[in-house]
């Protein structure tokens, strides 16, 4: 099958398979808290490591919502690991309560603060990462239009990890059951990691 984007058939596809053919996605369950002390925390599956030194994540928010409000305003986000054990919450914490409305409080999760920055992180995630922001780019369409979504970076300039989840020195990905976005309604948990050495050969290589 070939397809122009914009000339779809629906009755062929009738759900658009970008995301399902992008995928997984790592889970960027964010925690925001405004200048006057609203707090936020959503899910967000565009969301993923952009640069290793200094280490580098982001995020975009399709509209001006609260995480993306609320990070560009304080300057600061936190990166909460989604994992299958938090799928509940997480996923909870996804529906469009209010502006400012508390979602920890929604979802039954614990507040804990953070060391470098104002916004919370949650308490049973079992890796944050504190972040500054260092740009928010609104992304434009090749037109040059604005999408209307915004992608937000961030400098981790720290990092929580519980170490039940520390093996010789390593973080363990399959014990924590870190949750990845599919299409539609689909997710993953990860079971299982192998290891995959990189070739030998002339030239930088592929990334």
């Amino acid at each position: 099958m070939f397809y122009a984007t914009a000339d779809r058939d629906r009755t062929k596809l009738p759900r658009d398979p970008f995301k399902a053919i992008v995928a997984p996605r790592p889970i960027g369950w964010i925690s925001t808290r405004a200048l006057d002390g609203r707090v936020n925390l959503a899910p967000y599956s565009f969301f993923n490591g952009f640069c290793s030194v200094p280490p580098i994540v982001g995020f975009s928010s399709e509209g001006w919502k609260d995480s993306a409000s609320f990070a560009k305003e304080s300057g600061e986000f936190v990166a909460n690991l989604a994992t299958f054990d938090l799928r509940g919450p997480m996923s909870e914490t996804s529906a469009p309560f209010a502006r400012g409305d508390n979602e920890f409080a929604r979802a039954g999760l614990t507040m804990a603060e953070c060391r470098l920055v104002a916004a919370p992180r949650v308490a049973e995630s079992p890796a944050a990462l504190e972040c500054k922001v260092v740009d928010v780019i609104e992304i434009k369409s090749a037109s040059g239009a604005w999408s209307g979504a915004a992608l937000t970076l961030g400098e981790v300039v720290a990092f929580h990890i519980d170490d039940e989840f520390l093996i010789d020195g390593r973080f363990d990905t399959a014990r924590a059951h870190s949750l990845a976005r599919c299409g539609y309604q689909d997710y993953a948990a990860v079971e299982k990691v192998f290891a995959l050495a990189r070739p030998k050969g002339g030239g930088d290589g592929v990334a």
